[in-house]
């Protein structure tokens, strides 16, 4: 998977959230779970990518761009996030799936 940045809105989330855009690469794709953001026009196709990343759930926007992942942002996810997630993995494994 490639992926882009812009490497000072990169700089800026290091600064303030200890997180480098770079670690979207490391993120647990396996069990990750998107949709689409709608809560505005943002002029492209962001999607929301909620995965873990070592033992804490992180949440991604991106979107897709030439064949590439371009990352937005990149933190730690809310726990209306984190009950979200739990709930739709669990409608996932559920026999009715």
């Amino acid at each position: 998977m490639r992926i882009k940045f812009d490497p000072i809105k990169d700089a800026k989330n290091i600064a303030e959230r200890g997180l480098p855009f770079s670690l979207v690469e490391d993120l647990d794709w396996e069990t990750a779970i998107a949709r689409e953001d709608r809560r505005k026009d943002y002029g492209e196709r962001r999607v929301l990518v909620l995965a873990y990343l070592g033992s804490r759930l992180h949440a991604a926007v991106v979107t897709y761009q030439d064949g590439a992942v371009h990352v937005i942002s990149l933190r730690k996810a809310h726990w209306k996030e984190v009950d979200w997630y739990e709930q739709q993995k669990g409608r996932q494994d559920s026999p009715a799936g």
